[in-house]
């Protein structure tokens, strides 16, 4: 009777240890999977002159200062401060334009 449960407790770590290496090898598999899936989906970036980098990069502070702004402006109470982040907001506007036209 003993030999059974010795043999049944061994089946039992057996099986256990098969299943929790079956779910490291499929969470492997479907890291591997999203991975090329990622792979396929980006496409080849053209070269940027440093120019046209920059332009970007200055293009996108701005977007970001602005995004700051309008931000800062729906939290705050006080009239005085919202003038100024509206001119603010106003000057970077005409930032964007400039850079874009």
């Amino acid at each position: 009777m003993q030999n059974r449960s010795w043999t049944r407790y061994i089946l039992e770590q057996a099986l256990t240890y098969n299943l929790q290496m079956a779910r490291g090898w499929e969470s492997k598999s479907v890291e591997a999977q999203q991975a090329d899936a990622s792979e396929k989906t980006q496409k080849p970036r053209a070269k940027l002159t440093p120019e046209a980098a920059a332009h970007i990069r200055e293009r996108e502070n701005l977007r970001l200062a602005r995004q700051r702004l309008l931000q800062q402006l729906e939290s705050s109470q006080n009239p005085r401060h919202q003038d100024l982040l509206r001119s603010a907001l106003s000057d970077l506007g005409q930032k964007l334009k400039r850079l874009d036209g």
